[in-house]
């Protein structure tokens, strides 16, 4: 794999078995006092004064395990928070190399574990040790951030047109105008499963079994819904979905669209009054909320959502398991679970934004305005992290947003990708599209882009 092309994250790590290293060679040891190189031919007599190095070694040897590992943890979140994620594991090495003692907490699994979750926010292990997913999480970004990735087409029928796509580890689903939804296998990229709406629900427009959302809120198992509030669970095994909500649109309007993490969804309407949100707990779709006005101004757009290809009227997304944030063309509201009624943060937009590229991640949003500028600000406290420009004005660019990068697609077929923490752009995929993007998702791995002349792309940053 090649060095990355930024010297800030030029120190490429390899975890060895008893220490990461840079790969360039083994550094150096460092001195406990000043972080300083020092020689490798011995200590050396001591000096008139100075403390011999037993007694140096044991006093380094004094230092408590735990206050060593809470040291570490919190030298990576400083560099993660000032220089980038890229940036912890080379200042963890360098803590490491201070002394014996200091690199000896490398073997500790409960640093690992509070390093990957503090880092990289992944709190399952899905490899043998917590060392080893914070590897993967480093190479993954790393991969991410130099363009080294796999190209794959899963799907071309151009009768088919794409709503909404998401990933999760092994699966990639696909929710389509006509109601059906499609999952395929991300190890072999065959089709999974197919699920098709109900032909005997009544059905108010040609658009009502649209689909607006779908998530996989835990392993195997897909939840989607359609624009008329119907919701489905999908075990992906040979059963049919099973309908958990019965949408009512005269009451509630039109579902726009679904988001969901950790046991909640979240459903956003446009056609009634002072109903545009709706809030479910507990995985099996019971309420726990109803209310809000931010789709008031697009109530009647709404409605023709049902009858009409209308264009999106809003998105939904959870920055953070606690925080969802709702978004017009003109206005952004920002919520906490907990008290849905009263909205932490409320903004107006004055140039409109592009609904269809707003995304949120690790408490975090993304939006791009209709000259093509985009920003990313923290949700709560609506504080500006960076902004970029994408050079495309008054167009529909989808977009989407994992832990560290911004994907923007273009109406020539190019997919950007920004840096969402400095706004710096870094490249577009080699790969076009053929054409302009109707859906995009993308995850610490994978970004996922469907053209309706070309089909479903997607682009694998885990086998370089």
């Amino acid at each position: 794999m090649t060095p990355p092309s930024s010297p800030k994250h030029s120190a490429s790590v390899i975890f060895s078995s008893d220490l990461i290293f840079p790969s360039r060679g083994r550094a150096r040891p460092y001195c406990a006092r000043r972080l300083q190189p020092m020689s490798t031919a011995g200590p050396g007599p001591a000096r008139a004064g100075e403390p011999s190095s037993s007694r140096r070694r044991s006093a380094d040897d004094a230092w408590p395990e735990p206050f060593l590992e809470a040291l570490a943890v919190q030298v990576a979140m400083a560099a993660a928070t000032t220089s980038g994620k890229l940036s912890a594991a080379p200042a963890v090495v360098a803590l490491f190399q201070v002394c014996s003692s200091w690199r000896a907490i490398s073997q500790s699994e409960l640093l690992w574990q509070n390093l990957t979750r503090g880092v990289w926010s992944r709190e399952r292990q899905r490899r043998p040790t917590w060392r080893a997913e914070f590897a993967h999480c480093h190479r993954l970004a790393g991969n991410f951030r130099r363009r080294l990735c796999t190209h794959s087409l899963l799907l071309l029928d151009e009768s088919l047109a794409c709503r909404r796509l998401s990933l999760s580890d092994r699966h990639l689903a696909a929710g389509f105008l006509d109601g059906s939804v499609r999952v395929f296998d991300l190890a072999s990229r065959e089709l999974a499963a197919t699920f098709v709406p109900n032909p005997s629900r009544d059905v108010l427009g040609s658009f009502s079994r649209a689909i607006s959302g779908l998530l996989f809120d835990r392993p195997g198992r897909l939840v989607y819904a359609s624009q008329d509030g119907d919701i489905h669970v999908a075990a992906l095994r040979d059963e049919p979905a099973r309908r958990v909500r019965t949408g009512n649109a005269v009451e509630d309007g039109t579902l726009v669209d679904f988001a969901g993490r950790g046991g909640w969804w979240v459903g956003l309407f446009a056609g009634v009054p002072g109903r545009s949100l709706r809030v479910w707990s507990g995985g099996e779709g019971e309420l726990a909320y109803v209310g809000g006005s931010l789709t008031d101004p697009d109530a009647v757009v709404g409605w023709h959502m049902f009858t009409d290809r209308a264009g999106a009227v809003g998105r939904v997304r959870f920055s953070d398991p606690g925080t969802v944030v709702g978004c017009t063309a003109s206005r952004m509201f920002v919520v906490a679970l907990d008290r849905p009624e009263a909205p932490v943060a409320e903004i107006g937009f004055r140039r409109g934004a592009a609904v269809e590229a707003v995304d949120a991640c690790e408490g975090r949003v993304m939006v791009v305005d209709e000259e093509g500028l985009g920003k990313v600000i923290v949700a709560r406290s609506q504080e500006e992290v960076c902004r970029f420009n994408t050079g495309r004005r008054r167009v529909a660019q989808p977009g989407a947003m994992n832990w560290g990068y911004a994907v923007v697609c273009g109406s020539d077929g190019a997919v950007g990708v920004w840096d969402a923490v400095t706004g710096e752009f870094l490249y577009a995929f080699r790969e076009r599209t053929g054409g302009a993007a109707a859906a995009v998702a993308a995850d610490e791995r994978r970004v996922a882009v469907w053209c309706r002349a070309t089909g479903l792309h997607l682009w694998d940053f885990g086998h370089s």
